[in-house]
């Protein structure tokens, strides 16, 4: 008779609804961590690298209209303007600590991947 009159109490307060949602709640938090943890700590071995691509590879070559230097030989440096005909980018300045001509020849045509002789067609010296 007891156990019959806490049992009308706990259904008149809807308790027997709420007293179990812990216990669930309980389980639900425990069982998500040990899936976890077994998850995490698998060893993962892929069977498909990751393949990555600069993005420099993907550009395509942009047509430059004239490369302008001026060597500060006392400052030991170079700058170089290169006008482009790329709507992105319509100049590109460089800054080489190279004075001599030949050797900025070769770092200029190794930075906008041209053959050297493009390189000099299109070079010019200003003061």
């Amino acid at each position: 008779m007891l156990q019959s009159r806490w049992f009308k109490i706990l259904r008149f307060l809807g308790l027997e609804f709420w007293l179990p949602l812990p216990l669930l709640g309980l389980a639900f938090w425990v069982g998500s961590g040990f899936v976890m943890d077994t998850i995490l700590l698998r060893d993962h071995q892929s069977t498909n690298p990751l393949k990555v691509e600069t993005l420099l590879a993907k550009q395509s070559p942009t047509l430059v209209l004239s490369i302008t230097v001026q060597i500060k030989k006392h400052q030991g440096i170079s700058r170089v303007r290169v006008k482009t005909a790329s709507k992105a980018q319509k100049k590109l300045e460089f800054e080489f600590p190279i004075t001599e001509l030949s050797a900025l020849e070769a770092a200029i045509s190794k930075e906008l991947r041209l053959p050297i002789d493009d390189v000099r067609k299109l070079m010019r010296a200003s003061n």
